[in-house]
């Protein structure tokens, strides 16, 4: 279908990937509460949790997210995102503010955290769907690249906020008894129902938004530029709303592009979980930061975050540009990616303080935004690829399995970051640079193997 046509196209696309970013920016920001509540969970002041007992709480939260993705991404593919992502957002709002009422017991807290994870599930699938859905492949990696950034910003947000809330409401200043805790996480959870107006409001398919007049043919044309005669046909023959195609499950898991992204997922997911949940504590233990002077420095690491998100997004169309296909553009640009993380096993030697004194902790977090950076133009990157290979109706459903993998390997990461800080209580600066190390090797490795498993380009045709 020819895009070339007299009327100027309209960019409604982009207000849908607007509408993916504060999503994204909501759920990061909820999800990254509690990392910035681990020290006074953990303290005599607070709750008087050990390192391993917070960790027990976020793996909780890691393994229910992973596990629930998955049937997320399916449920998504039948009710399609409208439904699905505002589902989703529901229930994780209503955990998020139950959260501020689970006091100081663990158990309480895993079961409500866990809940929260459910609902955070379809985030993701949701978003991922929809960029396929209103983006052409080309684009496709910038606008996940776009919303993705939302959970930088939701952690950039967080790391003002919370330590805010803990600060300002006391005494007097307390709402109805709560405490600067509880408040973080009832505030925090709104905000998600303010933002379901909006989607209700703005969100359809791109069909029926040309029905509408929201976009006109040019767009539309756009949008529809490399999808194949097959997808055109069976779209347009699909009414409004209704389930186009079902995709079993297991069918998907006898694909090699299935296990390359579950691989990728698995390998360097948890690297972000890490540094959502574990940087502040780092600082404060490595250069005896106080609450206050955590909050600038993650809240850097994570707006620089951003930019490799959006710059990650687009190194792929240089290579197409140069008429290298989709998949072989993005595997080049998430090589190249998966090298800047290297950076990371320098993190400690920058940050001993016998070394470089005052400079210490600002030379350490410049690695740390590197790392930050580079995981997120890779997670862009690697988004893309299912639907670079997968016909769209079974976008969801595999980045679901994607999130499986990926909670996984969260999982894993938070008991190994639990462990060792518990076991070197006395010389955290060990922990840290083992955990380091697993950060900066993650992504080479999950590269090769995603490589292995899918040398060349082949996109799924008989499903």
């Amino acid at each position: 279908m020819s895009v070339l046509t007299k009327e100027k196209a309209t960019k409604y696309r982009w207000a849908i990937c607007t509408l993916l970013l504060f999503a994204t920016t909501i759920n990061y920001m909820d999800r990254n509460v509690i990392g910035f509540l681990k020290e006074y969970f953990c303290s005599p002041e607070g709750f008087g949790w050990t390192n391993s007992e917070f960790s027990y709480v976020t793996s909780f939260f890691t393994a229910f997210y992973a596990g629930v993705t998955v049937i997320a991404g399916w449920v998504i593919d039948k009710i399609g995102t409208k439904l699905g992502l505002a589902l989703s957002l529901i229930v994780w709002s209503v955990f998020q503010f139950f959260n501020a009422f689970a006091g100081r017991s663990v158990v309480t807290h895993i079961a409500v955290r866990s809940l929260f994870g459910v609902g955070e599930a379809g985030n993701f699938p949701a978003s991922i769907k929809t960029v396929a859905e209103w983006f052409p492949k080309r684009e496709r990696a910038l606008a996940t690249g776009i919303f993705n950034s939302g959970s930088n910003l939701g952690a950039m947000i967080g790391a003002l906020f919370v330590p805010w809330c803990l600060i300002y409401f006391t005494g007097d200043n307390q709402i109805l008894g709560l405490h600067g805790w509880q408040m973080a996480f009832i505030i925090t959870a709104l905000l998600g129902f303010l933002w379901l107006i909006f989607w209700f409001w703005l969100y359809g398919t791109p069909e029926k938004m040309l029905q509408k007049g929201k976009i006109n043919r040019s767009e539309m044309d756009i949008i529809e530029s490399d999808n194949t005669l097959e997808e055109a046909q069976a779209e347009a023959a699909a009414p409004e709303g209704e389930v186009k195609a079902k995709v079993k499950f297991t069918q998907l898991l006898k694909y090699r592009q299935t296990w390359s992204f579950f691989v990728g997922k698995f390998m360097t997911d948890g690297i972000w979980w890490f540094i959502l949940f574990w940087l502040p504590d780092y600082l404060k233990k490595q250069f005896d930061m106080t609450t206050q002077e955590v909050m600038w420095p993650t809240f850097i690491v994570f707006g620089v975050a951003i930019v490799g998100s959006v710059f990650g997004g687009s190194i792929p169309m240089f290579f197409m540009n140069k008429g290298w296909n989709a998949y072989k553009a993005r595997m080049m640009a998430m090589f190249i990616i998966a090298l800047f993380p290297l950076v990371l096993l320098a993190t400690q030697y920058f940050g001993n303080v016998s070394i470089f004194g005052s400079t210490a902790s600002t030379l350490a977090v410049a690695v740390i935004c590197i790392g930050a950076a580079a995981h997120q133009a890779w997670s862009a990157n690697i988004f893309t690829t299912v639907s670079d290979m997968f016909p769209k109706k079974a976008v969801g459903t595999v980045t679901g399995i994607g999130g499986l993998a990926g909670g996984i390997g969260g999982v894993f990461v938070q008991l190994i970051a639990g462990a060792l800080t518990d076991a070197y209580a006395q010389t955290p600066e060990v922990a840290y640079s083992i955990m380091f190390a697993i950060c900066a090797l993650a992504y080479l490795i999950a590269w090769v193997i995603m490589k292995a498993l899918v040398p060349q380009f082949k996109p799924i045709t008989d499903l």
